[in-house]
């Protein structure tokens, strides 16, 4: 998924008055009885990212968090992970063999938080619109493969794809096919602003202060209609600059539970000496970190040197330096705990191999050490971005074989740079989509890729990734998976370094904590309660 921050305008015309310091979390002042959930995650709209909350361009974790809260889909994915369920549909399935045509019917009753119905043709207006506005920045590519979208009745709505997908079911469950209405959301054109509309469990208002959104309240949809159970009737995330500042406000009981991000640090000292009155619980994560290359650059265009850094990069190092339990070598695109994963990058080249580095150099003709900029964004990832790019400089150059130096810039800057190609090697990292291989793979390496990248593999594009999305069960696709992965290893328009672990710290008496993000790192506040403080 692509990870964006955001910016607010003056002419947005949502500034509020300055938010006022809440009191205790404990003490009821922390939003009016609210759950209070913080983030690191920034919200911001600017020029270059007009519209945070619009399901046709939000493509970012912190965007559809807020966005699950408050626009149904179809589909929804389970508490627990799986195969996605039916969310605003009551029932959806392929109509055919080959995984071609897709069924919904609606819940009855359906109504968005107006109290308008929802129907079949809002879904089409819907899936419609974020495929005609095709922002470059917006997850229209997950719907791509959509050719015909039928409104059958008003319960009823068909999707005709291009090419099989048995896929699609995820797809659906994404914002990307978030359900709005046409009262308040133009068919060609961005809603700007921090307002969202929908069918979901909240209706949410945003507070701003000084162009940036602090604090969402979400409040129970008295009109939704859906799978999820509300466990509270109000829910709040508030944003703060830092994971400091958000560890003294849970310290303190200003807020009940931090979502996103801890710090490596932080993880460390709450799993040993916690403050009193909070628990830190780790839950499974797909969170994955990577080194991306414009395959078209000097530098970096012949895949040696690519290979060479396969093999001279230290992932344990790395991870014992910077990232501690958070976080696992990672040696494919594929996380280890996903169906298909293979350890693509270990097998052809082992870890911390200078001497296979070297050799690569050698018998291209290169001349070493190779000098390369790593390029990085220091405000989008957390606090550990910075201290892994001097750890990976440090281990590079202490091979001889490269001469790296390393730069960080604002997410701002250092998105459009690097899908313009001016970097030539960059860090991002890639929430997924939903929990498939394919959402691992696909984005990276098919046509119109999220990376912008000039790299092409004609069998991954025209064989693979097709044959993979024709098996309904996934373990059939497997071989194809695999072979996916072993190009990626060989060719390296990609390098995966490590995998996160998810955790979350709140304070006694919150319940359903263990359910409130998903592998995925989906926020479900509808499964926070309250239960006896300890």
């Amino acid at each position: 998924m692509n990870r964006k921050t955001m910016v607010l305008t003056a002419a947005a015309g949502l500034l509020t008055p300055t938010l006022a310091a809440c009191g205790t979390a404990t003490g009821g002042g922390a939003g009016s009885g609210a759950i209070v959930v913080g983030t690191t995650d920034r919200f911001e709209a600017a020029e270059y990212a007009p519209a945070p909350f619009d399901p046709a361009y939000a493509y970012d974790a912190g965007a559809w968090n807020v966005l699950r809260q408050t626009v149904q889909t179809l589909m929804h994915t389970p508490r627990a992970g799986g195969q996605p369920v039916p969310e605003a549909a009551s029932d959806c399935r392929f109509t055919d063999t080959g995984n071609e045509s897709y069924r919904c019917t609606l819940r009855p009753g359906l109504k968005f938080s107006s109290g308008d119905p929802v129907t079949a043709k809002d879904v089409k207006f819907s899936i419609e619109r974020v495929l005609a506005i095709k922002d470059e920045n917006g997850p229209s590519s997950l719907l791509a493969n959509i050719d015909t979208v039928e409104a059958k009745a008003a319960d009823t709505v068909v999707f005709h794809l291009k090419a099989p997908d048995a896929t699609f079911p995820y797809k659906l469950s994404t914002p990307a096919a978030g359900i709005v209405s046409e009262k308040h959301y133009d068919a060609k054109k961005l809603r700007e602003g921090f307002a969202v509309d929908g069918s979901g469990p909240y209706t949410m208002k945003a507070e701003v202060k000084n162009n940036q959104l602090v604090r969402a309240v979400f409040s129970k949809n008295p009109h939704y209609k859906g799978d999820l159970k509300l466990q509270n009737d109000k829910a709040e995330l508030r944003t703060y600059a830092d994971s400091t500042a958000m560890g003294k406000a849970l310290a303190d009981g200003k807020i009940h539970m931090i979502s996103r991000t801890l710090s490596p640090a932080q993880i460390n000292e709450l799993s040993t000496k916690p403050p009193k009155g909070v628990k830190l619980t780790p839950l499974p994560g797909l969170e994955i970190r990577y080194l991306g290359f414009n395959t078209d650059a000097p530098v970096v265009k012949d895949k040696a040197v690519r290979q060479a850094l396969a093999a001279a990069v230290d992932r344990n190092a790395l991870i014992n330096k910077v990232y501690g339990k958070s976080a696992q070598p990672l040696y494919s695109l594929v996380p280890t705990t996903v169906t298909g994963h293979v350890n693509s990058f270990f097998n052809k080249y082992g870890d911390a191999n200078t001497a296979k580095a070297a050799t690569l150099l050698k018998d291209a003709g290169i001349k070493t050490p190779v000098k390369l900029t790593l390029n990085y964004t220091t405000d989008h990832y957390g606090d550990g971005t910075a201290a892994e790019f001097e750890a990976l400089k440090a281990q590079l150059n202490s091979t001889q074989l490269f001469d790296i130096t390393v730069q960080g810039s604002d997410w701002a800057d250092f998105r459009p740079a690097q899908k313009k190609g001016d970097h030539a090697a960059y860090g991002l990292g890639w929430f997924p989509d939903y929990p498939d291989a394919d959402n691992f793979l696909a984005p990276f390496l098919e046509q119109d890729n999220f990376l912008g990248t000039p790299y092409a593999n004609t069998a991954v594009r025209t064989r693979l990734i097709p044959e993979s999305r024709r098996a309904a069960d996934r373990n059939v696709a497997v071989p194809a998976i695999t072979e996916m992965q072993d190009i990626v290893a060989d060719d390296v328009p990609v390098l995966p370094l490590w995998q996160g672990k998810q955790y979350v710290a709140a304070r006694d008496g919150i319940t359903g904590v263990e359910w409130s993000v998903n592998a995925i790192s989906d926020l479900q506040l509808w499964e926070l309660g309250r239960g006896v403080s300890g």
